[in-house]
């Protein structure tokens, strides 16, 4: 069907080159719109060889690539250790082999370099762009060899050398483009420059990208009325990772979601950044004819298998040959992409396997796989190179992904911290709903609280709705902060485990400056609800009873923020945090004693009771109130409570315990927000781990 011709490719020839009559003139403006925003005082600024970080040139080779999705029984999903040998195939391995995504997959980049990996979906370009930057392949059994300058990839040595610009890039929506590149360069930039120097290169970087016009502007959340464009968007992603004059760049799928005139300005961006010396590897999707004339080499992904991997030119010439060659005035990259896909079930799948088949067989066979093998082979050191000890399939090398080495973080702790300050201010005095809504939540309650109960005088009937005004209180400084905690310490989750990952800043930074960013809300918050209701109702009049009060509320505030936190940790998701919320809270909330005795309690509750944050507030409260109170008038005496402490007696409090009260709330809020970072940062170093292997 598709004969075997002459396997040896003659050099294309001028008259066999594509001819697209719009080529020309999109390049052209293309070219013209970059020239048009690098200004020329900023022309020394942009290259920045030494201060925007590593710039040696890349070049970065893959052989023997072979990926296999892996299943396990549940037994053995949530094993220990976090670090899991999965470099060998062995019978007592409970891994179980289901699918061979690449076979034999090889490839080599060069600097100054644009290639493009296409391919049909399921082809699995996506898979080998994971491998290439170790990221998401956790569920995958990787086996081959990376190589950089000949020698081989350690995870963390090719973090710190390249950048990885995502599909959907993910940013803090209240911070403007200047200010999170800003936020980007004062941590991922070397030590060593000045705070001057850096803010320089993003003047540089907003230049060079086309920001200037919307660098002022929130970046918001797509959908919302006020963010920026989807393509200023994606060129922020860019500019995010070439603060640091990384010599290597992966791209997913840069053009996704942009229409084509985007697409091609973004695609002129990689080709401007190529030309300076860069090596530059994207994934592409159905890319435009202008887009596609733009790449430097193409890389062809069919069922797994190389098909085709060279120039542009070679690739039109090369199917040629094969006898499958591209019409004038037609796409290159759909010619391929039809040429290269198949469904299976269709009645045409069997024709179309034999065809990807003898596309990626004749390219092994022909002068240009040669010659790709000899340059892969030349980018590696023979004595460095590890193979599979197992030897099971011989389809390669050695284990992709070893886990070993250390990452270095750029700048000193106290940096980190001050900067990290400095971004979620910005986030919380930008978001109203931290600030506004919670102080007019919170004052409004106060005045709807105290009206209600009203000024109370000093029979049993205030001595009822006093108590359940402070039981009311009690529960509510907790549950709202607890809820308000899991909705905001959630909402930027995988921002964090983003910059984790590239060792922008430590977990214990980030914690930190998040719980002391909006401690100050939690405290003003209080205050509007805790202050007016202690005067409208009429409470115990006395200045050091007011303070005990006041002191008791903010604890209590503390032990419902410090809950937050570790149900924010420990759950997967807000919903499902707040799921965990309401049972935690209904069991504090029976044992705080007032709707039960506390001497009749259940011995097997004791413990939980003992960590009730609720039980030690209400006593706190209760006792502060009630504690020598002894004009209480009495309308029946079988009910009647004469004084303060018949009342607090009733309840099963005792007025000696208020200072161990105190000191239990101060304990019990220091627990949990312990159990919290302990958890946040397990969780952390999981995420990393998974990087190394992920990334």
């Amino acid at each position: 069907m598709w004969a075997m011709t002459e396997t040896t490719l003659r050099p294309v020839r001028e008259a066999d080159r594509y001819v697209n009559p719009l080529e020309d003139r999109y390049r052209e403006s293309s070219y013209q719109l970059l020239s048009h925003r690098q200004s020329a005082d900023m022309d020394s600024e942009i290259a920045l060889p030494t201060e925007g970080g590593n710039s040696d040139p890349v070049t970065l080779s893959w052989s023997s690539v072979n990926v296999y999705s892996k299943d396990s029984p549940k037994s053995n999903r949530l094993r220990f250790p976090l670090f899991t040998d999965t470099s060998t195939f062995s019978p007592k391995r409970p891994w179980r082999l289901n699918v061979h995504i690449l076979k034999n997959v090889c490839g080599v980049c060069r600097p100054g370099e644009l290639l493009a990996i296409m391919g049909a979906s399921g082809a699995g370009k996506t898979t080998l762009l994971n491998v290439l930057t170790y990221r998401n392949n956790d569920r995958l059994r990787v086996t081959g060899d990376l190589f950089v300058n000949g020698s081989r990839v350690q995870p963390d040595d090719l973090t710190s050398r390249s950048a990885y610009v995502q599909q959907d890039y993910l940013f803090i929506g209240m911070l403007t483009v200047r200010e999170q590149l800003v936020f980007q360069a004062m941590l991922q930039m070397p030590r060593h420059l000045t705070k001057e120097q850096r803010l320089r290169r993003v003047s540089s970087v907003i230049s060079e990208l086309g920001l200037l016009n919307c660098q002022h502007s929130l970046i918001g959340e797509p959908g919302e009325r006020k963010c920026i464009s989807g393509g200023e968007r994606k060129r922020l992603s860019f500019a995010c990772e070439v603060l640091t004059n990384a010599s290597l760049m992966f791209c997913d799928e840069p053009t996704s979601g942009l229409d084509s005139f985007m697409a091609q300005n973004v695609v002129a961006v990689l080709k401007n950044m190529a030309e300076r010396g860069k090596t530059i590897i994207s994934t592409i999707h159905q890319p435009s004819s202008e887009v596609f004339a733009m790449f430097d080499r193409l890389l062809l992904i069919a069922d797994g298998r190389v098909a085709f991997l060279g120039d542009t030119d070679q690739a039109l010439e090369f199917f040629t040959k094969m006898g499958l060659p591209c019409p004038r005035q037609f796409n290159p990259a759909d010619h391929f992409l039809d040429q290269l896909s198949f469904t299976p079930g269709t009645t045409r799948a069997g024709q179309d396997e034999k065809r990807i088949r003898f596309l990626c067989d004749s390219f092994g066979a022909s002068s240009l796989g040669n010659m790709l093998a000899k340059d892969v082979a030349a980018n590696q050191q023979p004595h460095t190179s590890q193979r599979d000890s197992d030897g099971d399939s011989g389809d390669g090398g050695g284990v992709v992904g070893d886990v070993g080495g250390r990452g270095g973080y750029r700048s000193g702790w106290a940096w980190q911290l001050r900067w990290l300050l400095w971004r979620t201010r910005l986030q919380v005095l930008r978001e109203p709903r931290l600030i506004k809504v919670r102080l007019i939540q919170s004052l409004s309650m106060a005045v709807v609280m105290g009206f209600l109960y009203g000024r109370q005088g000093n029979d049993q009937a205030a001595v009822f709705s006093i108590n359940g005004f402070l039981v009311l209180l009690t529960s509510s400084l907790t549950y709202m902060n607890v809820s308000a905690v899991i909705h905001t310490f959630t909402a930027d989750r995988h921002v964090f485990y983003r910059d984790h990952e590239s060792w922008m800043y430590r977990p214990s930074c980030y914690f930190l400056a998040r719980f002391l960013t909006a401690a100050p809300i939690f405290v003003l918050a209080t205050i509007f609800l805790v202050v007016p209701t202690y005067f409208i109702m009429g409470l115990n009049p006395d200045p050091a009873r007011f303070a005990i009060y006041l002191l008791v509320s903010l604890l209590l505030v503390w032990c419902g923020v410090s809950l937050g936190y570790f149900m924010s940790c420990v759950a997967p998701s807000v919903n499902s945090a707040l799921t965990m919320v309401g049972p935690c809270m209904l069991l504090f909330f029976i044992l705080s004693g007032y709707l039960i005795n506390v001497r009749t309690i259940p011995t097997v509750f004791r413990v939980l009771q003992y960590m009730s944050f609720l039980w030690y507030g209400t006593e706190a409260l209760m006792t502060n109130q009630w504690a020598g109170v002894n004009n209480l008038t009495c309308a029946n005496s079988y009910s009647c409570s004469p004084d303060g402490h018949a009342v607090l007696e009733r309840l099963g409090y005792s007025k000696e315990l208020l200072p161990y009260d105190i000191l239990a709330l101060l304990v019990i809020g220091f627990i949990f927000m312990c159990l919290a970072f302990g958890i946040f940062l397990l969780k952390a170093r999981k995420h990393r781990i998974g990087a190394v292997i992920r990334k």
